[in-house]
């Protein structure tokens, strides 16, 4: 590697000059944005400005109800098979260079989660009709 002359920049210097000039005049757009858009915008107040938008209806009642435990259910085992998919996805993309002890674990890996769901299902938390005919009565 070559020693850089004095006053000279190094091309690492460059880059880290270039990117923090950058952030900084993209950081002086968005105040400058911010500060027409606050100081020429309107500031009249009125009662319907103050009403939460909810698509264009006019809102009846409070948007604070409870929502059922399965919604929350419902909620998680999507969670839980997203992550799932994301560790399939990301095993199938180095499938050849992982071989077969990654195929091993990976099936393990799914036939416990099909065990997890299949005791899931068998304990009603997949059932919906009980907690509706409770809600009902």
């Amino acid at each position: 590697m070559q020693p850089v002359a004095a006053g000279a920049m190094s091309p690492y210097h460059a880059g880290v000059f270039s990117l923090v000039v950058y952030t900084v005049l993209v950081l002086l757009f968005i105040a400058s944005q911010l500060f027409l858009a606050a100081w020429l915008g309107e500031k009249k107040e009125s009662p319907e400005k103050s009403l939460p938008y909810e698509c264009g209806i006019i809102p009846t009642g409070s948007a604070r109800f409870r929502y059922p435990v399965p919604f929350y259910l419902v909620a998680i085992f999507f969670l839980i098979f997203d992550v799932e998919g994301a560790f399939i996805l990301t095993w199938a993309a180095v499938y050849r260079e992982v071989g077969l002890p990654a195929y091993l674990q990976m099936a393990f890996f799914i036939v416990l989660l099909l065990a997890g769901l299949f005791y899931v299902w068998k304990q009603g938390g997949l059932d919906w009709r009980e907690a509706y005919r409770k809600a009902d009565s």
